[in-house]
């Protein structure tokens, strides 16, 4: 009886997760055991870092907008507080991005806010 092997099942297997590893050093790019780890662990540091952004861009667009603020004598906590009890409903995204790329309507707006 003939003995059957997953040789080329196998082969498929490892050079595909190899492929994956391109850019890797050293074994992290040729030696399958290796490969398979440090795949696994760019996931995981992938995964953790899809939430941290979230949190980086969330800072960066409050950063920028107490920035603004602090020229024009203010805070960005009492701008918040302004808006909040005006129901004006801009997320701070869209704020940082008239503040940076609109100072002239950004100014109306903390002009309208203020008042």
């Amino acid at each position: 009886m003939v003995r059957i092997t997953n040789g080329l099942q196998r082969q498929r297997k490892h050079k595909s997760y190899i492929a994956q590893a391109k850019g890797f050093r050293l074994g992290r790019k040729n030696v399958y055991n290796q490969v398979r780890q440090a795949l696994i662990k760019q996931g995981q540091h992938a995964y953790v870092s899809r939430r941290l952004k979230k949190r980086d861009f969330r800072s960066l667009w409050i950063e920028r907008l107490n920035a603004v603020l602090r020229e024009k004598g203010s805070k960005y906590s009492v701008f918040m507080n302004v808006l909040y009890k005006k129901n004006i409903q801009l997320d701070r995204k869209m704020l940082s991005n008239i503040a940076v790329a609109f100072p002239q309507v950004f100014d109306k707006m903390y002009e309208e806010a203020v008042k």
